[in-house]
């Protein structure tokens, strides 16, 4: 499983526990593989993959109100 696989998976699965629905969080999942690509260090030593989710919870967040309109 690469990188990008593990933060896929885990973060579209924390997400669903979070109460988003499937396609909010594939969406944010996405997204959140996107930064890792991009990002070139985490904001602190260990926690790329909490920058990951809190990018994801953004994106799957603004996925979340459009549907609900």
């Amino acid at each position: 499983m690469t990188p990008q696989e593990f933060i896929h998976k885990n973060i579209t699965t924390e997400l669903i526990k979070l109460g988003y629905d499937e396609n909010a969080a594939m969406t944010g999942a996405d997204m959140a593989v996107d930064h890792y690509r991009r990002c070139s260090q985490a904001s602190r030593k260990g926690r790329i993959f909490d920058d990951c989710l809190y990018i994801a919870k953004l994106w799957a967040g603004k996925q979340k109100t459009k549907q609900k309109k």
